[in-house]
């Protein structure tokens, strides 16, 4: 409600506003010499003991400024005329609701009279003085007033009448006569400035109004006059409908003149308020008739959204505001004639309509439109395309994840089709039969768009993946035969591996192309796998020709870091078929998977060679799974597991001969320090003493010799394995042993041990002694702290445990305040 004032009126606030300026930069310095002033002091104190006294917190100087105001006057103004205006309604609405009835008809319409044309009158005298603010204040009191008018007359002359008729027509009046109101204050009040537009000119640049409540309270207004007239009618929905689309276009013929700021934005939000409402409510319509006549009657009313929206568009000011009311424009046009071919095509078919409707949008990029309308009618295309892909989503997901259910039931038997196969355990989707298509439909737009050089390489990958997609739901929805289903995704694989291969070569490394092909070719060869467990003859078959596929296509340097781990993997799943097949036992087939770690070792020890490292990792990973799901097999049976634990041994100490692969031995010594306590147990031997020495004696005299030769060698390395061999399983022996003997010589050679550590300064004796040493003492005061436990009281515990923790909390504390001290005397120090 502020106004900008006059030049000579601005100037006096100015001046007034710099002198307040000074005023407080004068304070701030007398407060700055004083403060240099105390610090000066405080120093000299500090070294003459119990000199002076500290000055006071705020110098008193003779003429200081007055405090700071915390309130502008405009601030002040506003608020008091925001009070004044408010309860001048409120009062005029009490009179009108209370005290009307004290009053014969003519005195209610001549006070009526004379206060509604004294209000409305008076802005024009207000803002002939320059009392902006107060003219608006007044002003809105005024319009107020014409609202309890309208009322008024309702209640003595139209007692009648229908309220939503009568409110109808009063707010269209009351919305012309605001804005003849708001037009005749700017003619009757002049522009004394000089050089000043003249009206006319102001008006068609969007100058603000001398009063600017007016305009937008009858804009505002007029938003329900023709909403409320078809609810006084009883109007059906499509009727309703229009009139929000009409109100819709008038909002945006406002917002689209050179008028003033709150008036093109009043007039925007209306537009884009009624517009929402009115292309929602035609697309219920549209989309929800039963029949074509009823469905073009809904189409007809988002056509009607479309042209607003184009016409908003061609018009508007702002290329931000143009794409998006193109866009809105688009996607009402395909709704349309979606919906019409909704109630003439069947069901499945809908979708590639509205498919084929968006990409007819793209010829907008041949027209003379402009760019922001081009650009968003293509953007309106391309959500069309993506809900037309979202729309298949559920049938590619469960295409590659239905055959998950067939783990559960291998070699169930041979499938009726490859649907059955896929789709055992899920319901069939009848729009399906479509959806090929769609995915087709739209990998050919993203294909022509890369060609075109247009979002590379985003546009080729998106073409890749939706052909993709595509090619493996067709044999699901043609319902091929399982043997050809089986087939199609094999055909898939090779492809798939030699559009990679391909796409390496033409950029000369990976690129994003190359790595889509292959991430989808192993995709593939996974849910063909899985497909392929319904019969064992197909489980082998498929198996054997992945894991060959990928092991040819191992040797192409740019493709070995993912094929040949992909290789690795499906001869992993073959080994197991294989042992299935054969009617071994688990822990029989994990001997033939242990062929899977021995051919990564010589697969990753020869890509070290040739120089491909980025391929060694990959290798080794997929050869320690498969040793591991080699043990996983093999726990059941502790000889079986005592083999494959030294065979791992084995393959590990085989890496190790390659130099950068050295710590290998380790795993490799801790695989058959295992293999051997395994081998132990299931000999049921209960003196692994008499087995474990010699090893130890001799490992130990082995490593004191390397450590003479090289002392840089750590103890782990020269004694760890050795000590090992023998403290661990006597250990194990040890719990189940009830005699004495045992642990006595046990803790003996643990003490000689730790003491040997410890003079030797070594650090594998050190802690393997005396964990040994500990282990030991624990085993031996086991049944007397349980037998403590047991006489203790349930209470004690808990107890203890508080104790503990408040001790813990006290130390604590203590910690922090002897951090706290030193600080401070930190802080005293010069």
């Amino acid at each position: 409600m502020t106004n900008i004032p006059p030049p000579a009126e601005e100037l006096r606030l100015l001046d007034a506003e710099l002198r307040q300026l000074d005023a407080r930069r004068a304070v701030l310095l007398r407060r700055r010499e004083w403060l240099v002033h105390v610090l000066r002091t405080a120093s000299a104190q500090r070294s003459v003991p119990g000199a002076g006294q500290m000055p006071p917190v705020w110098p008193v100087a003779p003429g200081a400024a007055a405090p700071r105001t915390e309130a502008t006057a405009p601030g002040v103004q506003n608020v008091l005329l925001l009070l004044g205006g408010i309860l001048l309604t409120v009062a005029a609405i009490a009179f009108t609701l209370v005290g009307w009835g004290h009053l014969g008809t003519t005195g209610r319409a001549l006070v009526l009279a004379a206060v509604t044309l004294a209000a409305l009158s008076a802005p024009v005298w207000l803002l002939r003085r320059g009392l902006g603010s107060t003219a608006e204040a007044v002003a809105a009191l005024g319009m107020a007033l014409t609202v309890l008018d309208a009322y008024a007359l309702h209640e003595v002359a139209f007692g009648g009448s229908g309220g939503l008729g009568y409110a109808a027509a009063a707010s269209a009046v009351l919305s012309a006569a605001w804005a003849a109101y708001g037009r005749a204050a700017d003619l009757l009040v002049p522009r004394s400035d000089a050089g000043s537009p003249t009206r006319s000119d102001r008006a068609r640049a969007g100058a603000r109004p001398a009063l600017r409540l007016p305009l937008p309270c009858a804009v505002v207004t007029a938003q329900v006059p023709l909403l409320l007239w078809a609810l006084a009618v009883d109007a059906g929905p499509h009727t309703l409908t229009a009139v929000l689309l009409v109100t819709a276009a008038a909002d945006t013929v406002v917002a689209l003149r050179p008028a003033h700021a709150p008036v093109r934005v009043v007039g925007l939000v209306g537009a884009c308020v009624a517009g929402a409402l009115g292309v929602l409510s035609a697309g219920w319509l549209c989309w929800s008739a039963a029949a074509p006549v009823a469905a073009a009657r809904g189409a007809a009313l988002l056509l009607l959204a479309a042209a607003v929206a184009l016409a908003a568009a061609r018009y508007a000011p702002k290329p931000e505001v143009a794409l998006c009311a193109s866009l809105a424009a688009g996607l009402c046009l395909v709704a349309g004639a979606g919906g019409v071919l909704r109630a003439w095509l069947p069901g499945e078919w809908t979708v590639p309509g509205c498919l084929a409707l968006g990409i007819a949008l793209l010829t907008a990029v041949r027209t003379p439109l402009p760019r922001p309308m081009r650009q968003g009618v293509v953007g309106a295309s391309l959500v069309v395309q993506g809900l037309a892909v979202l729309w298949t989503l559920p049938l590619v997901a469960g295409t590659l994840l239905g055959p998950v259910a067939l783990i559960e039931r291998p070699w169930s038997g041979t499938p009726l089709d490859i649907r059955d196969a896929v789709f055992q355990d899920a319901a069939w989707a009848s729009y399906a039969t479509a959806a090929p298509l769609v995915l087709a439909a739209v990998a050919g737009v993203l294909a022509l768009a890369e060609r075109r050089a247009v979002r590379r390489p985003a546009s080729g990958v998106g073409a890749l993946v939706l052909a993709w997609a595509a090619v493996v739901v067709t044999p699901v929805v043609l319902e091929l035969p399982y043997g050809a289903g089986l087939v199609a995704d094999g055909a898939v694989v090779v492809v798939a591996l030699g559009i990679a291969e391909r796409a390496r070569r033409g950029t000369g490394g990976p690129s994003a192309p190359a790595l889509t092909a292959l991430v989808l070719a192993l995709v593939t060869s996974v849910t063909l796998a899985l497909v392929s467990l319904a019969t064992e003859a197909g489980t082998i078959t498929v198996l054997l020709a992945l894991a060959a596929l990928f092991g040819v296509a191992s040797t192409r340097p740019g493709l070995v870091a993912f094929t040949a781990p992909a290789a690795l993997g499906h001869a992993t799943a073959l080994a197991c078929a294989a042992g299935a097949s054969a009617g071994l036992r688990p822990e029989h087939t994990a001997l033939l998977v242990l062929v899977v770690p021995a051919v990564a070792a010589l697969v990753a020890a020869r890509a070290a060679r040739a120089g491909r490292s980025a391929a060694t990792v990959p290798v080794e990973a997929a050869g320690a799974a498969a040793a591991l799901l080699a043990l996983t097999l093999a726990v059941t049976d502790l000889p079986v597991l005592a083999s494959v634990l030294a065979l791992c041994g084995v393959v590990a100490a085989g890496t190790a001969l390659r130099p950068e692969r050295r710590r290998a031995g380790h795993a490799a010594a801790a695989l058959f320090l295992l293999a051997a306590w395994v081998r132990l147990a299931a000999w049921e031997v209960t003196t692994p003493e008499a087995y474990t020495l010699s090893v130890s004696v001799a490992a130990l005299a082995v490593g004191h010799l390397r450590r003479r030769r090289d002392p840089s060698v750590s103890s782990w390395a020269a004694h760890g394995a050795g000590l090992s061999v023998t403290l661990v399983p006597s250990l194990l022996a040890m719990w189940g042993d009830p005699h004495w003997l045992r642990p006595l010589l046990l803790g003996t050679a643990a003490l000689a041990v730790t003491l040997v550590g410890a003079r030797s300064r070594l650090q594998a004796p050190l802690v393997l002694g005396g964990g040994t040493l500990a282990l030991v003492a624990l085993h031996e005061l086991a049944p007397y702290i349980a037998q403590v436990v047991g006489v203790l009281p349930r209470w004690a515990p808990p107890a203890l445990a508080g104790l503990v923790l408040l001790a813990l909390g006290a130390t604590y504390e203590q910690r922090l305040r002897d951090a706290r001290r030193l600080r401070e005397t930190l802080g005293r120090l010069h």
